[in-house]
């Protein structure tokens, strides 16, 4: 897990309901495939996404080995005021990426 990218509107309004989406790249192993060995391919995969804001949680999604690889996550969000989003991704092996994105309200 390395490469996450967030999109947040560049301007918004006070009291508009926005998308934001989320990516972050990982191979999102499910532990049920065989390598070319013959053996199970380790499961490694996302196991949460927490966006918050001010340090605040306003969003919250739990993973399971189903999802496709490099999880692209799209939710609403209402914005009220300016501030800083922070995106963090954790796996099953204890790994994190974290990413900040502006918000930028008018």
């Amino acid at each position: 897990m390395s490469r996450a990218v967030v999109r947040v509107p560049a301007q918004v309004r006070a009291g508009e309901v926005i998308e934001i989406t989320a990516m972050v790249a990982h191979p999102m192993e499910t532990g049920y495939r065989t390598g070319d060995d013959g053996r199970i391919v380790p499961r490694h995969i996302v196991r949460e996404l927490q966006c918050d804001f001010e340090g605040q949680t306003v969003f919250r999604m739990e993973f399971f080995p189903a999802l496709t690889a490099n999880p692209w996550v799209a939710f609403p969000l209402k914005a009220l005021r300016s501030g800083v989003l922070t995106f963090t991704w954790t796996d099953d092996q204890g790994r994190v990426v974290r990413e900040q994105a502006d918000l930028r309200v008018s």
